[in-house]
């Protein structure tokens, strides 16, 4: 593998309750590619993933949310994992938001998947922009402004999205892609 994204770094924002495969084959194929991966939680020490319906496998917290705070300007790229707890728990969370925003804001290439783009709703960045997630979130972001799609990945200005685990190898590659293409300057919209 190449190492298309050497010197880049990656922030994955979660907390509990994440979709284990949305978390680690994404963090795997960054660092396959180069990236310094950070695990940012509101939590310290670990947090715990979720798997077929049950609780699987713990992650190390790189840093924590208050820790990273301020600090987005160190990272070039966002990622949001779903799961249904994560998401809903992080959209609840004033720092989780802001720094989610402080990403659109820049034109920092975002990724979520399934229910990550929860979050995105709370950041207030949608309307407009297409975007595609778990189908039960289909009216929450339609009613926050953005054209919903049932496709396996949509891109839309640096904000890519896709629907569930079984997405995972187009999003991995359309967020790669993204995250060397840089700045979007169209994805200021926060």
């Amino acid at each position: 593998m190449t190492m298309k994204l050497q010197d880049t770094k990656i922030a994955i924002l979660a907390t509990n309750g994440f979709e284990f495969s949305e978390l680690d084959r994404p963090a795997t194929a960054l660092r396959e590619h180069g990236a310094t991966v950070t695990i940012i939680s509101p939590e310290e020490g670990s947090i715990r993933g979720w798997t077929d319906g049950d609780w699987g496998n713990s992650v190390d917290v790189d840093l924590t949310l208050s820790e990273a705070m301020g600090r987005a300007d160190e990272f070039d790229a966002l990622v949001l994992p779903g799961g249904v707890m994560n998401p809903d728990t992080l959209r609840m969370n004033d720092d989780a938001v802001e720094f989610t925003k402080s990403f659109i804001k820049a034109g920092k290439p975002v990724s979520a998947i399934c229910h990550g783009p929860q979050l995105l709703i709370e950041c207030d960045c949608l309307t407009g922009r297409e975007v595609t997630s778990y189908a039960s979130l289909k009216t929450d972001l339609k009613n926050a402004g953005a054209r919903w799609v049932d496709k396996e990945v949509v891109c839309d200005q640096g904000l890519t999205t896709s629907r569930t685990p079984a997405d995972l190898d187009a999003f991995i590659a359309k967020m790669v892609e993204e995250i060397q293409e840089g700045i979007h300057a169209r994805q200021k919209t926060a």
